[in-house]
C-alpha cells in the first residue's frame, strides 16, 4: 500500500513539474520501471520464502537507480529526485527485516546518495534526510518490539493451554485414580496384615494427589495474573502426615514461578525428612512475609546431618541436597542456610519477593 501510494505521488509530481524534465522521456521511462518493480515486488514480499536477503538487496538497488538518474533527465540543478518519497519503501522493507540496524543502514546509504547528487543542498534537503535517518531506525524498532510481544503473547497461550491440560488431567485423576486409592486404603485396613501397610501407602498417595488436584484449581484463577499466594500453597502440606505449618493470616503474594520453586523446595526438605529420620518423623514449616522477602523455615527433631555427610555426597557426585534445596533458592536469587545438629535440622530459607522465573 505505502508502495502504491509513494508511486502515485511521484508520478504526480513528475507530471506537475515536466517542465523541469531535460529528458521527459527519460523520466517516463523512471517512472514506467517503478511502477512495474512495485508491482513485482509487492507480490514478491508477501511469500516469506521469496522475502529473502536477494530481494531486499534489489529493492535497495532499484530505489537508488532511480535516485541517481534523476541527474540525467532534470539535469544537474534538479530540486527534487524522481522517484521522490518511493524510495522510502526499500528502507521500510530493510528496517521491517533486520529491525533498527537494518533501517538505520539502508537511510544512510539512500541518504548519502541523494546529497552526492545534489549541486546545492538546502534545508529543505537535510530535512528530508533527518526524517529518514530517524525513521528506519525507530521504525526497526517497532517491529522488533512489535515480534518480542507476539513471541510474549504466544508463550502465554501455551501457558495457559498448558493449566488448561493440567486441570483436565487432575479430574480425570480424580475420577479415576482417586477412587481406586481409596478403595485400597480401605480394604487393606479390613484385610490387616501386610494388606494393611499396602492401604496406608495408598491413603498417603491419595492426599498428595488430592492436594495437587485442589493446588491447580486454587492456581488456575490466578494464573492470568501470574501472581500465588504462598500461605495458601505451603498450608497444602498440612495433608502430609506429621507435618505441621504455620503461615500469616493473610496471603503472600509471590510471582506464580517464584512460588512454585519455593514449594518444591519445602517438599525436598520434608522429603529429606521422611527418608532420613523416619516417615513419622514430625517436621514443622514456619512462612514468614517482609516487605522486600519471604522467610521459610522447615524443622525437623531428628538426629541431624552426621558431620562431613554432605562433603561426601557431594564427593560422590550426589547433589541431592545441593541441586534440589540450595540450588534451586540461589537461582531465585535467595538464601538457604543449614543448620543440623544433636537437636534435628532446620533450613532457613529466604526468597526475593520480586524476582526473575527460575532459570
Amino acid at each position: 500500500m505505502l508502495r502504491a501510494i509513494t508511486l502515485l505521488n511521484a508520478i504526480a509530481i513528475n507530471v506537475v513539474t515536466r517542465d523541469d524534465l531535460v529528458h521527459p522521456w527519460g523520466g517516463a521511462a523512471i517512472l514506467a520501471a517503478m511502477a512495474a518493480w512495485t508491482a513485482f515486488v509487492t507480490w514478491a514480499y508477501t511469500d516469506a520464502v521469496r522475502r529473502s536477503i536477494p530481494l531486499l538487496l534489489a529493492d535497495a538497488a532499484v530505489a537508488l537507480a532511480a535516485l541517481t538518474l534523476t541527474p540525467l533527465v532534470k539535469g544537474p540543478d534538479f530540486d527534487g529526485t524522481v522517484p521522490g518519497f518511493w524510495v522510502m519503501a526499500a528502507l521500510l522493507a530493510w528496517a521491517v527485516r533486520f529491525r533498527q540496524w537494518g533501517g538505520l543502514g539502508a537511510a544512510v546509504v539512500i541518504v548519502a546518495a541523494d546529497l552526492w547528487l545534489r549541486a546545492d543542498i538546502t534545508q529543505t534537503n537535510l530535512g528530508n534526510a533527518y526524517l529518514l535517518l530517524i525513521g528506519g531506525p525507530i521504525v526497526g524498532f517497532l517491529c522488533g518490539s512489535l515480534q518480542e510481544m507476539a513471541v510474549q503473547r504466544d508463550a502465554a497461550q501455551q501457558s495457559a493451554a498448558a493449566a488448561a491440560e493440567r486441570a483436565r488431567l487432575a479430574r480425570v485423576v480424580h475420577d479415576g485414580v482417586l477412587q481406586v486409592l481409596a478403595l485400597v486404603q480401605r480394604r487393606g485396613a479390613e484385610l490387616g496384615g501386610d494388606a494393611a501397610e499396602l492401604g496406608r501407602l495408598a491413603g498417603e498417595q491419595e492426599k498428595r494427589l488430592r492436594t495437587l488436584i485442589r493446588s491447580q484449581d486454587a492456581l488456575r484463577d490466578r494464573v492470568d495474573n501470574g501472581v500465588v499466594d504462598l500461605a495458601d500453597a505451603l498450608a497444602r502440606l498440612r495433608d502430609r502426615p506429621h507435618v505441621d505449618v504455620a503461615v500469616p493470616g493473610g496471603p503472600v503474594d509471590l510471582p506464580a514461578a517464584t512460588a512454585t520453586e519455593v514449594v518444591a523446595v519445602v517438599e525436598a526438605c520434608l522429603d529429606n525428612v521422611a527418608r532420613h529420620v523416619g516417615e513419622d518423623a514430625p517436621a514443622w514449616v514456619l512462612l514468614e512475609a517482609f516487605p522486600d522477602h519471604v522467610a521459610v523455615s522447615v524443622r525437623d527433631d531428628g538426629p541431624g546431618i552426621p558431620e562431613g555427610r554432605l562433603e561426601e555426597a557431594r564427593a560422590q557426585g550426589r547433589l541431592g541436597v545441593l541441586e534440589s534445596i540450595q540450588g534451586r533458592v540461589r537461582d531465585l536469587g535467595g538464601t538457604a542456610e543449614l543448620t543440623t545438629g544433636s537437636f534435628g535440622t532446620e533450613w532457613e530459607l529466604s526468597v526475593p519477593r520480586s524476582t526473575h522465573a527460575p532459570r
